[in-house]
């Protein structure tokens, strides 16, 4: 699920291309999806599996991974008013970290007032301290911070599961197998599919690899109610120096930088200087990618298939032009692409004219 989308793109989804569980549970490797391949320039589209994504890239590209890990961010909790129970093992959704004790939350189905407990456990509580008539998250305050706070939140939580996961998936289903650094609501899905076979693969064949950290905010509000886009949306990332001295290296040498993820794409694009050249960076982003965003940094994205009106569909338009994009789709639906963050996957990369026309376009 995700962030409304400024100019949306709408299409039918079936409801059986949504991907239920990982490729693991329909007796496949994570490595072994379909992958479409969409060149931009020409919208001409490729259908491969992923195995072969290497094919599709050149020695002296640049792949940028997401380390961010995904956090454990659905609980069930007791809210106390003025010490007696209001409301029983109610969910709540981390939504955004502001502190290493303050957390932006969503209380699924439940209102609750400035002051009110939330009882966690008997080792952890927070309370209420702020919330807006006009936006789903209300702020709250832990009882515990940092590292203690995140052992308990592992102890007790679980993956967020949106309404077309049918089965109760575990945590560690939810991550890529390079993420390090907890911190993601929501899973970083667009890495999920590398294997560590395939990224030693890569950098056999020559393809470089770099890093960021951006974790993920909750992008689903379960409320038709609340118009929340991107530029709404905070997210903390770091872009490290190594990663932009590789960026510069690269595109010197004539290579490509490929985001994994829209994840990578809004850390890069955001830790830019004035005249867009890319720089070490850390902080927080609320940059929102659209069609008429000129990308500074990245050249193509690797990424899942995204649901109608999606935000993240703005992103792809800066890519992409939407009416090529919406044609892409429609293959995708044909050939029985599967959609969301166990599903199949997507690289957005122009070709070079002569490899262009030695495939026969």
């Amino acid at each position: 699920m995700a962030l409304a989308a400024k100019n949306p793109i709408e299409f039918e989804l079936p409801n059986d291309l949504n991907a239920v569980g990982p490729p693991e549970a329909r007796g496949l490797r994570r490595d072994h999806v379909k992958l479409m391949v969409l060149d931009p320039k020409t919208g001409a589209t490729e259908h491969d599996v992923f195995p072969n994504l290497e094919k599709h890239l050149k020695p002296g590209d640049l792949l940028v991974m997401n380390l961010s890990r995904t956090l454990p961010a659905s609980f069930k909790v007791d809210v106390k008013r003025c010490g007696e129970t209001i409301a029983e093992n109610i969910e709540i959704r981390l939504g955004q970290r502001k502190s290493n004790s303050v957390w932006r939350v969503l209380f699924v189905d439940t209102k609750v007032r400035q002051g009110d407990e939330v009882v966690f456990s008997p080792n952890l509580k927070a309370y209420v301290r702020s919330m807006k008539s006009n936006q789903p998250l209300v702020t709250i305050c832990f009882s515990l911070k940092g590292n203690a706070l995140y052992n308990e939140l592992y102890t007790l939580g679980e993956p967020i599961r949106y309404e077309y996961i049918h089965e109760n998936w575990g945590l560690d289903l939810y991550q890529t197998v390079y993420g390090t650094v907890p911190g993601s609501v929501e899973m970083v899905s667009a890495g999920r599919a590398l294997s560590w076979e395939m990224l030693l693969r890569l950098k056999k064949r020559g393809i470089q690899l770099a890093d960021i950290t951006l974790h993920t905010g909750l992008s689903y509000f379960g409320n038709d109610q609340w118009h929340v886009g991107p530029s709404d949306s905070l997210e903390e990332y770091e872009v490290p120096t190594e990663t932009i001295e590789n960026i510069r290296r690269t595109k010197q040498a004539g290579g490509k930088v490929i985001a994994i993820g829209t994840t990578v794409v809004r850390a890069l694009e955001s830790a830019v200087d004035v005249e867009g050249t890319p720089v070490a960076k850390r902080g927080w982003t609320n940059l929102h990618i659209h069609e008429d965003f000129s990308l500074q940094v990245v050249d193509g994205l690797l990424t899942g298939f995204h649901e109608p009106k999606a935000s993240h569909l703005d992103m792809l338009s800066a890519f992409v032009a939407p009416v090529r994009l919406k044609k892409a789709y429609g293959e995708a639906i044909g050939k029985r692409y599967l959609w969301h963050e166990f599903g199949d996957m997507n690289l957005i990369l122009a070709r070079d004219e002569d490899e262009f026309a030695s495939r026969g376009h």
